[in-house]
């Protein structure tokens, strides 16, 4: 990457699939932003950058790629793979560009402990922020995975969900559970089953998650 293109990076600002980071900040933090990028569309985290956009950049970059590597190693379960880039942005100054694809082996959790083995709250990337998902959204990862296709039935409560989201365009578990008369983990599990098969979008929120129509 040159340094116009990180210029051009930089002035998108932050959002989804990019973060800014003056150095690493403590491990956990910046695990936590690695471990949301992986679960959700992956994304970029430059390290030199302040919030604000200013492109400083530090001396000592083998510092902070043995500190990210520490972070990674002891806080990120299962490992989360990733790519550094250096680039020049003056005198001895270098701003380093984290690159973080979009995971396969969802979810990554974040794991204060090395030896909780993998015990830990699931953070996913909503707008600009990091923020701890849903049993909902962990379960909807989990569900992401390859294992064939989804079969269901398509019945009344399906039908009456529909309607609704046609009427008023987002519903959560808590709204179709009162709909339908059914116990909110049988919304769970229906609405789940149909964001799975592409019928529905589940959307992480830290208000509280919502599902719409995917069309």
């Amino acid at each position: 990457m040159t340094l116009r293109e990180l210029e051009q990076l930089v002035e998108l600002g932050e959002g989804i699939s990019l973060e800014f980071k003056r150095r690493v900040p403590q491990p956990e933090r910046i695990a936590k932003e690695i471990v949301a990028l992986a679960n959700t569309n992956g994304g970029r985290i430059v390290l030199g950058v302040s919030d604000d956009g200013t492109i400083e950049g530090f001396e000592h970059i083998a510092e902070q790629q043995f500190l990210l590597r520490q972070a990674t190693e002891a806080h990120c379960a299962p490992p989360v793979q990733y790519e550094t880039e250096r680039v020049v942005v003056g005198d001895r100054r270098d701003v380093v560009v984290v690159t973080i694809p979009e995971s396969h082996d969802k979810p990554h959790v974040l794991t204060t402990d090395a030896s909780t083995n993998g015990d830990g709250p699931v953070y996913v990337r909503v707008e600009d922020r990091s923020v701890e998902a849903t049993d909902e959204t962990v379960e909807h990862l989990r569900q992401q995975q390859p294992d064939g296709s989804v079969t269901f039935e398509f019945g009344d409560t399906e039908s009456l969900l529909m309607r609704y989201l046609d009427d008023y365009g987002r519903i959560t578990v808590a709204q179709f559970a009162q709909l339908a008369d059914i116990s909110p983990e049988r919304a769970s599990q229906t609405l789940l089953r149909l964001t799975r098969a592409d019928l529905l979008h589940l959307h992480p929120d830290e208000d509280g998650d919502y599902f719409t129509l995917n069309y």
